[in-house]
């Protein structure tokens, strides 16, 4: 297997002067992943919302590869392809990565539980409360999801509630 191209990233805005949204412009490599993982961290240990990391860091890294995995290959373009970009708004936590790819995410419906790949929209929709697309212009689209930054109450069925 050869090694990954060298990831160069660049964040455009710093979590201290926008203390409501944070981007982090990645290319081409699935080096990348760790990168967006760390950036990620960092601006949710920032804005106090560790109840979300481990959602946030899963949707991150499913958006991620997917922009990384799908869209790149597609696409000529070398100059920061891809953005991460995290936005609080007051009852949830916004994750979206924009590619420069016009091809639509896909919702895969294969049944096959052995399968290696096409379970990442899947991820992302069981972890979110609404996930979407949307179309960029000239070219390109972003994939979101937003994840509730308030707890949720512990309900009779919650197994972690009986313990």
């Amino acid at each position: 297997m050869s090694s990954p191209a060298q990831i160069r990233s660049h964040e455009s805005v710093s979590v201290r002067d926008s203390p409501r949204t944070a981007a982090l412009y990645l290319t081409g490599s699935r080096e990348g992943f760790a990168q967006a993982r760390d950036f990620t961290q960092r601006t949710l240990d920032c804005w106090s919302l560790g109840r979300c990391t481990d959602d946030a860091l899963t949707v991150v890294t499913e958006l991620a590869a997917n922009a990384v995995l799908h869209a790149l290959p597609h696409t000529s373009t070398n100059e920061f392809p891809i953005r991460l970009r995290l936005t609080l708004r007051r009852a949830h936590l916004v994750c979206a990565v924009t590619d420069p790819s016009d091809s639509l995410p896909v919702h895969s419906r294969a049944s096959d539980a052995f399968l290696e790949h096409g379970r990442g929209l899947h991820i992302i929709e069981a972890l979110s409360e609404h996930w979407g697309w949307t179309r960029r212009a000239p070219v390109g689209k972003t994939v979101w999801a937003m994840l509730p930054t308030r707890s949720r109450p512990a309900t009779d069925s919650d197994p972690i509630s009986d313990t």
